[in-house]
């Protein structure tokens, strides 16, 4: 199943077994509206039913089934928070970067490669593109990035001069 991290356990909260999570999400309000959550860590794996979810701060405390004192929720510090992909909410313009990775880059008919990675410079997001010239770092501009069909998983490029050169 196609899954999508949300945030991570911190630690457990309380003596009813509440679950303190950093939430790796730009709408950390999306906890209240969800029916359910993967927990993750390696290759465990575990779904829980949501009970309740409160926002304080920074920080998400959610209640889950099945998790009901202290000492049960301690066992869940440092997994990986996780949704099903038909639980994310769509943007009403624009993509998630999870959507980006794995897209097959072109320029004009010319195959680039995959996007691998999102990175978050600061100023502006590179695409790391990993194909038959090795990696290339792509600035996401709207100079650079023409389309982005996420349904077809491709994405069309105009690169700046000199950057595919030696």
């Amino acid at each position: 199943m196609d899954e999508v991290l949300i945030g991570e356990v911190l630690r457990s909260h309380g003596l009813k077994g509440e679950l303190k999570i950093y939430p790796l999400t730009h709408n950390p309000e999306r906890f209240r509206k969800l029916d359910e959550v993967l927990l993750v860590k390696g290759a465990a794996h575990k779904r829980f039913p949501v009970r309740s979810a409160r926002m304080q701060k920074d920080f998400v405390f959610l209640s889950l089934e099945g998790i009901s004192d202290a000492e049960e929720a301690a066992c869940f510090q440092g997994w990986e928070v996780r949704i099903d992909r038909s639980q994310v909410i769509p943007l009403a313009e624009g993509w998630y970067y999870f959507e980006l990775e794995g897209m097959e880059v072109f320029e004009g008919a010319a195959y680039l490669g995959t996007l691998i990675q999102v990175i978050q410079t600061g100023a502006n997001d590179v695409y790391l593109v990993k194909g038959p010239r090795g990696e290339i770092c792509i600035p996401a501009l709207k100079s650079v990035v023409k389309k982005v069909d996420v349904a077809a998983k491709r994405m069309e490029v105009i690169l700046p001069p000199g950057l595919l050169e030696g």
